[in-house]
């Protein structure tokens, strides 16, 4: 499965401007796990944000 990402979780919560920073900390203290965490706006819903785990 090398180069290949694998999404392991995906969860919609309420946006907040100060939830990138959560997401940059998770990045760099777990990255040597092969985990990756991402950000993105709903695009239904700008209120709402998905938050993605991935494996890589």
């Amino acid at each position: 499965m090398e180069g290949k990402v694998e999404i392991l979780s995906t969860v919609t919560i309420q946006q907040s401007p100060d939830l990138y920073k959560i997401v940059d900390a998770l990045n760099r203290t777990l990255k040597h796990k092969d985990l990756m965490f991402g950000l993105a706006l709903d695009r239904e819903d700008q209120e709402k944000a998905i938050f993605t785990i991935y494996r890589t």
